[in-house]
C-alpha cells in the first residue's frame, strides 16, 4: 500500500509542478488543481482507511502542495488557512467522507449488493434490537482479531458511520444534501482548532 502512495505522490507532485500558476487565474487554477491532483487523491481512498499516520502524512503534503500552487503561498507560508479558504478537507476526513458516502447509498439501495450486504444496522440485529443504539442509526460493527481485519469495509465503514452525529445518520433527504451536511460535519472535525 504505501507503494501506491509513494507513486501517487510522485505523479501528483509532478503534475503540479508543471502548471503554470501566474498565466492561470485562481479559479482556473482551482479547476484543473481539482480535476488533475484531487481526482487522483480521492480515487479508491476508502481503501486507505486504517493506514499510518506516516503513510497518510506524505498524501496530506500532496494536498498543501494543490493548496499552495491554488493560493499562490510560498513553501514557507502556514497551509491550515489556505486549506479551510478552499474549503478542502484533510485526508483522513476525505477517506472518511467517501466511507460514509458509500454506507449512505447501501442503505438507501443505490449501492451494488455486495457492499450493501456488508452494512447492518443494530435495529436489524435480534439480540441488539432492544438497545439505544438501535433507535439512533448505528450500525453494527464486527469484532475482529487482527488490524489488518480493522481496515475491512464491513468493520471501518460501521465504525466511522457511528462517529456522526446522529441527525445525519437518520437524515431522510437527497444525496447532495447528505453530502453538503456530511463534508460540514468532517470539516469541522478536520479543522476543530480552527473552526
Amino acid at each position: 500500500m504505501s507503494h501506491w502512495v509513494k507513486d501517487c505522490v510522485t505523479i501528483q507532485v509532478s503534475h503540479l509542478d508543471s502548471m503554470f500558476r501566474r498565466q492561470l487565474g485562481r479559479d482556473v487554477t482551482a479547476r484543473l488543481v481539482s480535476a488533475l491532483a484531487l481526482s487522483r487523491l480521492d480515487y479508491c481512498n476508502a481503501i486507505l482507511v486504517g493506514l499510518s499516520q506516516t503513510t497518510l502524512s506524505s498524501l496530506q503534503r500532496v494536498l498543501h502542495a494543490a493548496a499552495r500552487m491554488v493560493l499562490n503561498l510560498r513553501p514557507c507560508d502556514h497551509v491550515t488557512p489556505a486549506l479551510l479558504e478552499l474549503h478542502w478537507l484533510p485526508i483522513a476526513e476525505r477517506i472518511d467522507f467517501k466511507l460514509c458516502l458509500l454506507v449512505d447509498k447501501a442503505l438507501v439501495g443505490h449501492a451494488p449488493q455486495y457492499i450493501a450486504d456488508l452494512i447492518r444496522p443494530v435495529a436489524d440485529l435480534p439480540s441488539r434490537a432492544s438497545l439505544r443504539t438501535a433507535h439512533s442509526g448505528d450500525l453494527y460493527v464486527p469484532r475482529t482479531c487482527r488490524r489488518f481485519g480493522d481496515r475491512a469495509f464491513a468493520v471501518a465503514a460501521p465504525r466511522v458511520w457511528n462517529s456522526l452525529p446522529t441527525d445525519i445518520q437518520l437524515h431522510q433527504s437527497t444525496t447532495t444534501s447528505f453530502k453538503r451536511r456530511l463534508k460540514t460535519v468532517l470539516f469541522n472535525r478536520g479543522f476543530a482548532e480552527y473552526t
